[in-house]
């Protein structure tokens, strides 16, 4: 059912300094950036999953709230499954607490699903799917 470990999203005040750690001194390329949702979000591929840096444009959104309270730093991980229904079925039937009762678009194109953190031993756990 999971294949890999797909992206970790992390959590930054500031997009262009992050990149500054990331794409200038690690040596790392961004594959592509992009709004969604309220946030502004940077793609860069590691090996084969990715790190997805997280800036929020909507200072009431989710992710604006998220670093208010705990800060830069890891946001959630994504595992990437072939069938995002089905898994988020079978997991919901497993007992876990789910955010998202039916997957939806997420940046990037994915189809995805939150499970919460309460469940799943304090981490934002997502799946996605990719075509």
């Amino acid at each position: 059912m999971i294949r890999k470990v797909d992206h970790v999203g992390i959590a930054v005040s500031n997009l262009d300094n992050a990149l500054k750690l990331y794409r200038d001194t690690l040596g790392l390329k961004v594959e592509h950036t992009e709004d969604f949702q309220g946030m502004k979000i940077a793609f860069i591929p590691v090996g084969d999953t990715e790190i997805e840096l997280l800036q929020p444009t909507d200072p009431n959104g989710a992710l604006a709230k998220f670093l208010e309270k705990k800060g830069e730093g890891v946001q959630h991980v994504a595992l990437r499954v072939d069938d995002v229904s089905k898994s988020l079925e079978d997991l919901k039937a497993k007992g876990l607490s789910v955010i998202d009762e039916k997957p939806r678009e997420g940046a990037g194109g994915a189809k995805i699903a939150f499970f919460h953190p309460k469940s799943t031993m304090g981490v934002l756990l997502e799946i996605c799917q990719r075509d």
